[in-house]
């Protein structure tokens, strides 16, 4: 692992530093430096880019997305940020997603709508945090088959199943 990052380290100081002779360089090095950074600032818990691809595959239209953000901005003002490029579940929008808000306070949420406890269930927020914190809790309430999807920060992930 440290091999890994000393390697990218490396890669991302060599881009950085040559001469961007064309606007392809330079989109290219963005990119780069994205990429690095998404995928080493992944929350614990996340699930990887691929993981999610299979869970999604494998599950089809069984699949439930619950969307654990707050669009209350006085509850949680973090929020706002990633609503305003990924908007809460509606019936136009993510059909196969349910907005069950968790509550910091309480440490609980709803559960999602269903009564089938291995239905496949990707949990997300903002980043990760909650959506972790949202996994264990559908896991202590008898729910077998949950992934902790990050969120729209987590861009590689989110491209999973961000529209689902």
């Amino acid at each position: 692992m440290f091999r890994l990052a000393s390697s990218r380290l490396s890669s991302l100081h060599h881009t950085l530093t040559a001469p961007a002779t064309t606007s392809i360089r330079a989109t290219q090095r963005v990119l780069f430096y994205h990429a690095t950074t998404m995928t080493e600032q992944r929350r614990a818990g996340v699930a990887s880019p691929e993981e999610l691809k299979a869970f999604v595959e494998k599950s089809g239209s069984n699949l439930i997305v619950v969307d654990v953000r707050n669009p209350d901005a006085d509850v949680e003002p973090g929020d706002q940020k990633t609503l305003a490029f990924a908007g809460l579940p509606s019936e136009s929008s993510r059909p196969q997603a349910q907005n069950l808000i968790y509550d910091r306070q309480s440490n609980t949420m709803p559960l999602p709508n269903t009564s089938d406890k291995s239905t496949p269930i990707i949990t997300h927020c903002g980043g990760g945090g909650r959506g972790e914190k949202a996994k264990k809790f559908l896991m202590e309430n008898g729910f077998t088959n949950v992934l902790n999807g990050g969120g729209p920060s987590d861009t590689d992930c989110w491209n999973e199943f961000g529209d689902k």
